[in-house]
Parts: structure tokens; sequence; C-alpha cells
């Protein structure tokens, strides 16, 4: 039975409507991770390094899409909830094409000034040449992957979430067959380019099949057509989703200060290491990226029809799950710290202790990050941009360059990993005061 986004939503019915976004945005950070694994256990380290060094330059480029959807999908929401249909899809078709022109812009942008950036980052010799050539290759399909970005916020808006789950998957199968086929069969040389290749075609796929989609007539609320400039609404959709563009910016600009960091205590074994460490980061954090994702719509729309009863009931359920997700994501990672090293870096013994000690320090944070994503997703929903944005720029940039700046200097090592930790556990203790503080406003 189809669920509708102004449905009363149980424990059970909430798990169905946003399992398909976990399970859609765990598959993308898996199939990172599988291109992460054909990089550096057949291309090798500096590779593998390479590609850990640019990926947070890349991830910033791309967040206009992620803006645009989490942001949009919150005002379009809204007025579903609100009745006016055909005001919502005017506002959709204008969020594509905007962040599809600014991918553009972006692209060619990006391919100009890449090396630059790279040797800006601390690449040099084999490792800068090595970042071009990854980097421009993901670049020219950096459009599509805007947009790819923007529907999965968009396909549960569009009571679609299982639609959005399959062409993830497609995409993320696009990427995987792909990895094997080029990676490993071209010659040394051309690995690295066969692996941006693979996820250059993925994001191609994942971009242009719901553009078709959402063109052609179809069974959803959501339709592309014609639309109107409209300054007020894309500032409105940006402040909305300010708190996840400031999150993937700030992470991204973090991740770099991280490999600077690691550079000078551990040289490439650390920026390796911690690549490791982000690639498992990113499939737990997924998850609760994916449930925000889920059921950021159903919040906008009873805030939207003021059905404030409703919007109390989902904040309650969403801390409850998040907890228990947390906890045990925390066991798993403890749990798997060694095998999923052996899996990346097990060809070098060393590289491989650095990663497993690291590894179980940096597990901890799991428990904490769910609740900060989630209220930073939770503000975005209600359309409060500027608190959403405030607890993703606490959470994602000051406490995270504090903490990976001063604990080195007592920790070395061992405080870039518990600075991680420490930024979560703050994170989390500032989303429950605001939380608490905005609880009157809201109604809920």
């Amino acid at each position: 039975m189809r669920i509708q986004l102004s449905d009363h939503f149980t424990y059970g019915k909430l798990i169905r409507f946003t399992m398909p976004s976990i399970a859609m945005m765990i598959f993308t950070s898996v199939y990172g991770v599988v291109d992460g694994f054909f990089v550096s256990n057949f291309a090798g380290k500096t590779p593998f390094s390479a590609v850990n060094l640019i990926m947070p330059f890349l991830m910033i480029v791309a967040t206009v899409g992620f803006m645009f959807g989490t942001g949009g999908t919150a005002l379009v929401a809204k007025i579903f909830g609100e009745g006016d249909k055909e005001k919502a899809n005017k506002y959709f078709s204008l969020f594509v094409y905007v962040s599809f022109a600014l991918g553009v812009i972006f692209a060619i942008l990006g391919i100009v000034f890449i090396r630059p950036i790279s040797a800006l980052l601390g690449a040099e010799g084999e490792l800068l040449e090595n970042c071009v050539v990854y980097a421009r290759i993901i670049l020219a399909a950096l459009p599509f992957y805007v947009l790819q970005l923007l529907f999965q916020s968009f396909f549960p808006a569009a009571e679609k979430p299982q639609l959005g789950l399959a062409v993830t998957v497609l995409a993320g199968v696009t990427n995987m067959v792909l990895d094997a086929v080029l990676v490993i069969l071209l010659p040394q040389e051309y690995k690295l380019a066969g692996a941006a290749i693979a996820t250059a075609m993925s994001q191609f796929v994942g971009g242009v099949i719901p553009l078709f989609y959402f063109f052609r007539k179809n069974n959803s609320i959501l339709r592309l057509g014609k639309t109107s400039f409209d300054g007020k609404a894309i500032l409105k959709a940006c402040a909305n989703g300010s708190s996840e563009f400031m999150s993937n910016v700030s992470m991204s600009i973090v991740g770099m200060l991280y490999n600077i960091q690691l550079l000078k205590y551990a040289g490439e074994n650390g920026v390796a290491a911690y690549g490791v460490m982000m690639y498992v980061s990113m499939i737990f954090s997924a998850a609760f990226i994916g449930y925000s994702i889920g059921v950021a719509p159903v919040i906008s729309y009873h805030n939207g029809a003021q059905n404030y009863k409703e919007s109390k009931g989902l904040l309650r359920q969403s801390l409850i799950m998040i907890g228990v997700f947390g906890v045990g994501m925390v066991a798993a990672a403890e749990l798997l710290a060694l095998p999923l090293s052996n899996i990346f870096v097990g060809y070098d013994a060393e590289l491989m202790n650095l990663t497993v000690s690291g590894f179980k320090i940096f597990a901890l944070s799991f428990i904490f990050m769910g609740f900060a994503i989630f209220s930073s997703g939770f503000f975005t929903a209600l359309n409060d941009g500027l608190t959403s944005a405030l607890i993703s720029f606490l959470r994602t940039l000051v406490f995270q360059i504090a903490a990976v700046l001063l604990l080195p200097l007592i920790w070395e090592i061992d405080g870039v990993w518990i600075s991680i930790v420490v930024a979560e556990v703050m994170a989390a203790a500032i989303s429950a005061f605001f939380l608490v503080v905005k609880r009157k406003k809201y109604h809920y």
C-alpha cells in the first residue's frame, strides 16, 4: 500500500517509508567504498592517497545538488501541505534547472583550475599528477552528479522513495561493474583513470534517469515542466539547504585539514588510513543521512498543514530510533575494525596496524553522530535554515577544526582520531540545546 505524506506515521510506517532512502544512501556509500577498494588494491597506495586527497574538493563543488535537494524539498513539501500543487511543481522544476546550470559552471572552472588546487592541498610529484587525472574525469560528469544528489532528496517528496533506491542501485552497479572491468584489465598507468571513468558513468546514470522520469507523465506528485525565475524561492531553498551545504563543504574542508595533519604525523600512510575510515564512516553516517532525507518531506508536509501532534510524534520516534541505531553501529564498527582494514590495506602491515588502532577510537563517534545529523535535517524540514546551518557549522567546521588542531598536540596521531569523537559529542550537545529552545516556536 502506497504511503502518503499526509498519513499518520507509526514506527512501522515510518521505517517502511524511510528505509528506501536509508538503503539508497548506504548503497551510494558502498559503491564509493568499492571504488576505493579497487584503487587501493589494483592501482596502488599513491593513487589511493590521491583519490582521498582530492575527493573533499570534488564533494564541495557537487554539494550544490544536495543543497537544492534538501532545501528545495522542504519548501516544495511544505507548499504541498498548504494545498498548492501547481506552485510546488513550478518550484521543483526551477530548482532542477538552476542546479544543473550551476553544475556545468563548476565543472568547467574545476577542470581549468584543478592542478593549482591539488598543489594547494599538498600534492606534488606523482601524487599531484594522479589528483589531476582523477579529478578532471570526475568533473566532466559533475552536472549529472549534482542532479543525482538533488533527486535523492526529491524522490521521497514525490512519494517514490523506492524508485530513488532503484536508480541508486542501478548507478552503483554501473560503477562496480566498470570498476571491475577497467581497473583490473587496464594497464597500470591507466587504472586510476579507469576508476574515475567508472565513477563518472555511474553519476551520469544517477542523474539522467530521474531527469527522464520526471519530464515524462508519471504517477508521482512531482513533474518537471515550465517554470519562471523566482529569486526569492531560490534564496529560500538555499537558506533551507544551507545547513546541508555547510555540512558537506565543512566536512570537505576539514577532510583537507585532517589530511594535512596526517601527512605531518604519519605521511602517506596516515592519509591512506584516514581514507579507509572515511569510507566506512560514509556507510554508517549514510544511514543517518538517509533517514533524515526520508523523513524530511513528512515533517515539512505536516508543518505546512499545521498538524503539530504528528510533528511531535515524528520527533520522538526519530530520536529513539537514532539512539538505537547509534549503539548498534559502534558495536559493529568495533567488531569489524580488523577485517575491514584488512580488505583495504592488508597488503601493508604497518599501514593496517595504523588503520586498525585509529578505527577503534574513531568508531566511538557513531553513537553521537546521528543526533546532530538528524537535528540539522529536522530544522531544515521546518524551513528554519538558520538553526540547521548553525548546528552543521558548529559540528562540521568549528568543533572539528578546534579538535584536530589541538588534540594532536597532546596525543599526536591518536589525537587526530580522538578529535572526531570529541567534535561529535559537542555537536550532539548543541543539537539537544536547540531542540529544547525551539520546541514552543514549532509546537513539537
